[in-house]
């Protein structure tokens, strides 16, 4: 089945190495800065078509050098079939 998956999140790193995570975040497949501080928030969402693969995403955020912690804002899931048109 295919779905959607979109979520938020607010990524805290150390403002020494600000520059180059947000270099590696922007790099990541689905990931998109929306907003950053000099104290280190960055406010990102993440998009995909595979809860189990967001998930991964979530761990992969977390691997990146700087990064202090990871908090998910806001998900959302839509399975697409769902909304798909069924001839019978």
């Amino acid at each position: 089945l295919d779905s959607m998956n979109i979520s938020s999140a607010i990524v805290h790193i150390v403002p020494a190495r600000l520059e180059e995570a947000c270099v590696a975040l922007s790099e990541m497949p689905g990931v998109e800065i929306h907003a950053r501080s000099p104290e280190g928030k960055v406010v990102v969402t993440l998009e995909d078509d595979d809860t189990e693969s967001a998930a991964d995403r979530y761990v992969a955020l977390h691997g990146v050098p700087g990064v202090a912690s990871v908090a998910m804002v806001y998900q959302y899931s839509d399975d697409k079939s769902d909304t798909e048109e069924v001839e019978a």
